[in-house]
């Protein structure tokens, strides 16, 4: 059975950071909002004000909890996990106060996991320090995140690899001081055989950045997802993390927990949803009684909520499952994760906007840029489509075709069996009566 339980020396951790965030993080999304303050890690605004709230909660042995203490963090399970970052949603800042930011703590978390002892000193301690950013370059223009159409290629010259391709949506790159990339190794075997990835620093010659693009209404230029150009970009032999081939293996090593965080951090913007909501239905009158009374408002609230609950306890269980029994095993689980977190998310958002009115589509309510952010969530990590059909194709496993002719749930059938079992009984109640 289940169990979702935590202990009450972490039950007080959590309480600690529910009033940490809110009281000195939370402000920090209000004064210094944009993805420049979240990654550039040489400003004074990262120096003055993150690092010094890195520190509280480095003492408080709560940073980079999702890593081992050989790397400076707790060891979590992901139920623990995903308690924490349920509250981390609710912010902007969180995840970086905590040393959870993505792209940083996969990246990290891989280097940690595949990573040569040389790789480990360059790029993941300043990481694991929040000196430096990171990015994760995988997608491509002409395919998304479909590898099988990944036309990046890396070519062994000497005691070099040579990346020739383009990338699409690097996130964060231009503030990054190096890329994970993945690209095509041997284009002679399957793709899951073939592909390999690279830690690529961004001053590298060749690497160029055709242009950085946004997302909604965000100002061209303004953005910090790169379109980029490989364009014979050399990097030594040693540069090759893990072994050749291996970097379909690494990416799910990377991307099944971050799927997760990523759900609990929805969570908690989901219920942010769910306080806006009723707060609204509690301060607005129209009609002569406030909005609460009003039986469409009552069902929006109930629908909220109801959601909320499912949704938080379907990412608690599958944190529960790769806890008990590893990623692999939940293949299933994260990938229904997947599905739902855009579409909870999205509904959350809208229910909102509709309750607060005109306030709730303008730029003086943070609504606008959550429903972006729940679009977002639909595509990034992979497609919902994709992980639709990963759920079908794990579902239908346990199944089998019916034996026979009919369904093996057609009543005929199975009444004409019950009756054969039944006879003797059946001859002699309808004679008694």
């Amino acid at each position: 059975m289940a169990d979702f339980s935590i202990d009450p020396d972490f039950a007080e951790q959590l309480e600690w950071i529910k009033e940490f965030v809110a009281a000195e993080i939370e402000p920090l999304d209000l004064a210094f909002a944009g993805e420049g303050f979240v990654y550039d890690k040489s400003s004074i605004f990262y120096d003055e004000a993150i690092r010094p709230l890195q520190q509280v909660v480095k003492d408080r042995g709560l940073w980079s909890c999702h890593l081992t203490p050989e790397y400076g963090g707790q060891g979590y399970g992901q139920v623990r996990l995903a308690y924490m970052n349920e509250i981390l949603g609710r912010s902007q800042f969180a995840p970086t106060v905590f040393g959870t930011q993505a792209p940083d703590s996969g990246n990290a978390e891989i280097i940690a996991h595949y990573g040569t002892a040389a790789q480990k000193e360059r790029y993941l301690q300043p990481l694991l320090d929040g000196r430096i950013s990171s990015c994760y370059s995988m997608t491509e223009p002409q395919g998304g995140a479909d590898p099988g159409v990944f036309r990046c290629r890396a070519v062994r010259d000497g005691d070099e690899w040579v990346i020739d391709g383009e990338k699409w949506f690097s996130s964060s790159l231009r503030y990054a001081s190096f890329l994970i990339v993945m690209a095509i190794t041997d284009p002679d075997v399957s793709v899951h055989k073939g592909a390999s990835m690279f830690l690529v620093p961004t001053d590298t010659p060749g690497l160029e950045v055709v242009r950085n693009v946004g997302v909604g209404q965000e100002p061209p230029g303004h953005g910090s997802h790169a379109y980029v150009r490989y364009d014979s970009v050399r990097v030594p032999a040693e540069n090759l993390l893990g072994g050749e081939g291996q970097a379909f293996v690494i990416a799910q090593t990377r991307l099944g927990g971050g799927r997760l965080h990523h759900a609990m951090r929805t969570v908690g913007a989901v219920a942010r949803c769910l306080d806006m909501l009723c707060e609204r239905a509690l301060s607005r009158t129209t009609q002569g009684e406030v909005l609460a009374r009003k039986q469409a408002t009552q069902e929006k609230i109930a629908d909220a909520w109801i959601e909320l609950l499912q949704f938080r306890l379907q990412v608690l269980h599958a944190a529960w499952v790769v806890d008990q029994h590893g990623g692999a095993a939940a293949r299933k689980e994260i990938a229904a994760v997947k599905v739902a977190t855009p579409r909870v998310y999205r509904e959350a958002v809208l229910r909102t906007m509709q309750l607060h009115g005109a306030l709730g589509v303008s730029n003086e309510m943070p609504l606008p840029s959550m429903l972006m952010a729940a679009v977002t969530m639909g595509i990034a990590d992979g497609p919902t489509e994709v992980h639709k059909f990963t759920v079908a194709r794990e579902v239908l496993k346990d199944y089998s075709p019916a034996p026979g002719a009919w369904p093996s749930e057609h009543l005929p059938e199975r009444r004409a069996a019950a009756r054969d079992t039944y006879a003797d009984l059946l001859e002699r109640a309808i004679a008694d009566s």
